[in-house]
């Protein structure tokens, strides 16, 4: 290159993702949409979402919410940290609050409330 032409700039990106869950949230009545969209046409239930990372750990939150609750993963993707759950309200929310629990006291994650909607 001669002195005339200019470098083209160089960006470097990083993902460098925490211990932490990001979303825990219930959605008590959905829309019969939700289901069609995640595969799941056998249930009216309330679905329950969890966000984490490093995105594998949504493979021992799947673990734990389906032993803590009548839950069932409707979703689990253990390349993006997401986890979708079905079940009732009440065993929604003692699965979540169990992994919440777990992943804070355990492996010391940095974790968030239950939101419902």
């Amino acid at each position: 290159m001669n002195n005339n032409e200019t470098m083209p700039e160089r960006i470097i990106q990083e993902y460098v993702p925490g211990k932490q869950i990001t979303l825990a949230h219930i959605i008590a009545n959905p829309n019969p949409d939700l289901y069609e969209k995640l595969g799941v046409l056998d249930t009216t239930d309330p679905i329950g979402i969890i966000t984490l990372t490093p995105a594998e750990s949504t493979i021992i939150a799947g673990d734990i919410a389906v032993k803590s609750g009548d839950v069932k993963v409707a979703f689990l993707d253990r390349f993006s940290g997401s986890l979708f759950l079905i079940g009732r309200i009440d065993d929604l929310e003692t699965s979540l609050q169990s992994v919440l629990d777990y992943f804070e006291n355990r492996l010391k994650f940095s974790v968030t409330m239950i939101t419902r909607s």
